[in-house]
């Protein structure tokens, strides 16, 4: 686990009224299922009356699938027409952006799904191999390849968003510690015991980061981590008027 951001990171909140929200699962370099759950969400919201939309990344966005930098260029470019966009900092995102800032320090990364999100962006991986013995060279390759636009995405993707009675994060929370004392690891790394134990908020707590078959949907919590890089089948939640449900 890479060192917490200092300050931490955002945590935001949006009125319920007249909004709908599209929760995305983990998309982990899957660009192709991503342009087809963007195809679904808009498909969908053309029979939803609400002023606001909002399209949710749950984080997870690089890492494993073979598409990370075509992910990133999508999500930093224009807002798809009609909507708002916004994606959750994941425990992937969180440790690519620790790699690009500190390589040396992060290696486990390469094996933590890191090798197909750098092939991604063009950098050969034998070649990174020969300069694992210097910070400054693959500093160098990084800051070559990956665009800043990206890292600066990266820094700035909050951790939370709160809309009405749904908190939506990417891993989950800790059980028995009040919302405002929560700590960001646990937003981005937490499974249990989250995912076994009552957490007792009083919100229904929109996830991914465990995945499953198909979304779970248990008490006090929904999982839409449906493993799109394995399974090619990326989920998509819709939350409006107090409902929950799957858009398939």
């Amino acid at each position: 686990m890479p060192a917490p951001n200092e300050g931490g990171r955002d945590r935001i909140e949006i009125d319920a009224k007249d909004a709908v929200v599209y929760a995305i699962g983990d998309v982990h370099g899957c660009f192709d299922e991503l342009r087809a759950a963007e195809q679904r969400i808009a498909e969908d919201a053309a029979h939803i009356s609400a002023k606001r939309r909002i399209i949710l990344c749950l984080g997870d966005l690089v890492d494993r699938g073979p598409r990370s930098a075509d992910v990133l260029d999508h999500l930093t470019g224009a807002q798809p027409n009609g909507f708002e966009r916004l994606s959750l900092c994941g425990n992937h995102d969180e440790t690519f952006l620790s790699f690009i800032e500190d390589p040396q320090g992060n290696m486990g990364w390469l094996d933590f799904g890191g090798e197909e999100t750098l092939e991604s962006y063009g950098i050969d991986f034998t070649r990174l191999a020969r300069h694992r013995g210097g910070g400054t060279g693959l500093r160098d390759i990084l800051q070559s390849r990956v665009p800043e636009a990206h890292v600066a995405f990266l820094k700035q993707m909050p951790v939370s968003v709160r809309f009405g009675n749904v908190l939506f994060v990417h891993a989950g929370v800790r059980p028995g510690v009040a919302l405002d004392e929560q700590d960001d690891d646990d937003f981005m790394w937490i499974r249990e015991p989250f995912v076994s134990q009552p957490h007792g908020l009083g919100l229904t707590v929109v996830h991914g980061h465990t995945p499953a078959n198909e979304p779970v949907f248990a008490p006090g919590r929904i999982g839409i981590d449906t493993g799109a890089f394995a399974t090619g089948h990326l989920t998509v939640l819709r939350v409006f008027d107090g409902e929950a449900t799957v858009i398939q």
